[in-house]
C-alpha cells in the first residue's frame, strides 16, 4: 500500500489508572485493559516501537494524552525517543505530577505542555472530578503558579478547556490573560460511548451554547489564538493512538480501532480507521509547532 500521511500530527494515549475522575473523560480505556491488555497497556519496548514506527510513518508532532501521561513510568524515555525521532513533543496534562524536577529533566526534550484547565472556581474543579484522588481540588492560585513554572522552564504553552454545563457561564478572561499562552483550545464536551457513559449526559451542552461561550471569549484573539471545537470538528479529526499501539477515532460516536500497529504496519493500520484531514485543517491542527 502506497505511503500516505493523512495528518502530520497525532495523539499517543498513554493509559495509567488517573489520579483524578474527570466526568467527562473520553478516554478511560476500560474496553482495553479489560480485552487487549492485562494491565491496560503495552510493555516499555513496545510503546517505545510504536513511537519509532509512527516516526518512519511520517508523522511531524506526537501528543502524549492518558489518562494522565505523566503517570507512566517511562514517559521521560517515550519524550526523548520521539525527540531523537525528529519529531516534535506535547503532553497533555492535569499538572499535578509537573515538579521541578520533571520540569527540568525534559528540558530540551519536551516542547510542549498543554495544561488542562476547566474551572477557575475550586468547587466547580471538585465537581467535574478535576479534584486529586476525586477529593482535593485544584485551585485558581495552583494554576498560575505552574503557568509561571512551564513559561519559566521555557516550555510553549497551551491550555484545553472543555466547555460543559458547569463551567458554560465562566469568564476565563483573567486567567488567558495572565497565562498569555500560545494556544487555548476549547473544546465541546463530547460523548463518546463505551467511555463516559452515564457520567456525562448532565454535562452536555448546546451547540449554540457551545458557540456562544466561544463567542464571549474572542475579544482574547489579540493575546492568543482560539482553537474552538465543537463536537462535530472533534470526531473523526484526530489520528489517535491507544494504549495498545492500535490507531483509533470516534466518528461513529464509540471507539473503532485499527490492527495493532507492530503487527501490521502504521501504514495499514491507519487507513482502518476514519479521519478526515479538512476537519483536521479547519480546526487549526496545522501550525507552527517547531
Amino acid at each position: 500500500m502506497k505511503k500516505q500521511v493523512l495528518v502530520p500530527s497525532v495523539n499517543f494515549h498513554l493509559w495509567e489508572p488517573c489520579n483524578m475522575r474527570c466526568r467527562f473523560c473520553f478516554a478511560t480505556f476500560q474496553d482495553v485493559a479489560k480485552s487487549i491488555l492485562p494491565k491496560g497497556h503495552l510493555p516499555k519496548e513496545e510503546a517505545i516501537q510504536v513511537v519509532k514506527e509512527l516516526a518512519l510513518y511520517g508523522f511531524e508532532k506526537i501528543t502524549f494524552a492518558g489518562g494522565e501521561p505523566t503517570l507512566c513510568p517511562w514517559l521521560d524515555e517515550l519524550i526523548l525517543t520521539t525527540k531523537e525521532s525528529g519529531m516534535t513533543t506535547m503532553i497533555v496534562t492535569n499538572g499535578t505530577r509537573l515538579s521541578q524536577e520533571f520540569l527540568e529533566r525534559n528540558k530540551g526534550k519536551l516542547d510542549w505542555i498543554a495544561l488542562s484547565i476547566d474551572s477557575i472556581n475550586s468547587f466547580t474543579n471538585q465537581e467535574l472530578g478535576r479534584a486529586i484522588a476525586g477529593k482535593r481540588e485544584i485551585s485558581f492560585e495552583s494554576y498560575l503558579h505552574l503557568i509561571d513554572q512551564i513559561k519559566l522552564h521555557g516550555y510553549g504553552l497551551k491550555i484545553n478547556t472543555v466547555v460543559n454545563t458547569l463551567n458554560l457561564s465562566e469568564d476565563f478572561t483573567q486567567l488567558i490573560q495572565y497565562a498569555q499562552p500560545k494556544r487555548w483550545k476549547i473544546l465541546q464536551v463530547l460523548p463518546v460511548e463505551g467511555q463516559n457513559d452515564k457520567k456525562v449526559e448532565e454535562l452536555l451542552i448546546s451547540n449554540d451554547d457551545f458557540q456562544e461561550f466561544v463567542h464571549r471569549h474572542e475579544h482574547l484573539e489579540s493575546i492568543t489564538r482560539l482553537i474552538p471545537e465543537s463536537n462535530d470538528l472533534i470526531r473523526g479529526s484526530y489520528a489517535m493512538v491507544d494504549p495498545a499501539g492500535r490507531f483509533f477515532d470516534s466518528s461513529k460516536g464509540g471507539h473503532q480501532y485499527s490492527g495493532p500497529i507492530l503487527k501490521v504496519g502504521a501504514n495499514v493500520a491507519i487507513n482502518q480507521v476514519d479521519i478526515n484531514i479538512k476537519k483536521f485543517e479547519k480546526r487549526g491542527g496545522v501550525y507552527k509547532w517547531k
